[in-house]
């Protein structure tokens, strides 16, 4: 854990856990869920004491087409008070569609790796970040909060290693733009603690720590122990993860899904953390979108907990 100036290991507060399984998780999936299929499971996850559910994405229906009704998807839910409700947003035709259902936060998205960026969204970094001005603009204007996505944090798929400095880099030129907030991607899910830390070794002293979000995938089985060292050590409070482990990343191949929310908040609360997520409704939520897609989830909890009575929660 990062010591305060004099010396001293400060006091945590709650842990934020932004779901992203509605969005990140169901838009890797080759079979389109029905639009009912996604409000329940972004309602029943309303109810999980998370922070943020990122509900849709205002792209194009045709680079997304798993995630086309997502301004249905808005207007259907229940919102929770206290739970913000965003959505990926990747041009001022999004911001418009987003507007208009009422999307409490945006998210912008780039990479550390000029390759990604290219089969990603077609463009360069620098290119990414242009398109961006007119959306963080018009989102600031309404009032909107906005996150910026920088993907191949630790790894690219295309490039190999990426050095923290690149990162940084980028996550500078997202705060100039006015950006509140950044997602630190290992989107290959290669990264090990040793990776996580060589990244907030060059992060955290130079940018606000509770303007950051760890998102890191579960290729290689380390997305919790990344997820522990970066709280322990670093006091980052804010994780991106999906109910179930759902996700992947169609330009990152071989990449599975995302940290699981629910093995996650397990390992926190277990390691004394505070969080107040009820790790038991994300656990039933999960359940619930795995008997749609007709597949085994790959969260380790979701998997002991085929019956009621095999996982009785941390207290």
């Amino acid at each position: 854990m990062v010591p305060d100036s004099n010396g001293s290991k400060s006091q945590l507060s709650v842990i934020r856990i932004v779901e992203v399984g509605p969005r990140d998780g169901l838009q890797n999936e080759s079979d389109i869920v029905s639009t009912e299929v996604k409000v329940s499971f972004v309602d029943a996850l309303s109810e999980s004491g998370v922070a943020e559910i990122e509900a849709g994405s205002f792209v194009s229906p045709g680079a997304i087409p798993q995630l086309a009704d997502s301004d249905e998807v808005f207007q259907k839910i229940e919102r929770q008070p206290g739970v913000i409700y965003s959505a990926l947003v990747p041009n001022e035709r999004g911001l418009e569609r987003a507007r208009a259902v009422a999307v409490n936060k945006i998210a912008v998205f780039t990479a550390a790796s000029d390759s990604f960026t290219r089969r990603n969204i077609n463009c360069t970094i620098s290119e990414s970040i242009k398109r961006f001005r007119p959306v963080v603009f018009g989102a600031k204007r309404d009032g909107m909060t906005v996150r910026g996505y920088v993907s191949t944090a630790t790894h690219c798929p295309f490039e190999g290693a990426i050095q923290p400095s690149q990162v940084l880099d980028v996550v500078r030129q997202l705060l100039d733009l006015g950006v509140d907030e950044i997602s630190l991607g290992d989107t290959v899910g290669k990264a090990a603690p040793r990776d996580i830390r060589r990244l907030l070794d060059e992060i955290v002293p130079r940018v606000d720590r509770s303007r950051l979000s760890l998102h890191v995938h579960d290729t290689c089985g380390m997305a919790v122990a990344n997820v522990l060292t970066a709280w322990t050590d670093y006091r980052i409070e804010a994780f991106d993860t999906a109910a179930g482990g759902l996700g992947g990343c169609p330009y990152a191949p071989g990449a599975s899904g995302n940290a699981a929310t629910e093995d996650v908040v397990y390992a926190l609360k277990a390691s004394g953390a505070s969080l107040a997520v009820d790790e038991r409704k994300v656990i039933a939520a999960a359940s619930e979108i795995g008997k749609i897609l007709n597949r085994r989830l790959s969260s380790r909890l979701s998997q002991v907990r085929t019956e009621q009575t095999a996982y009785e929660g941390v207290t």
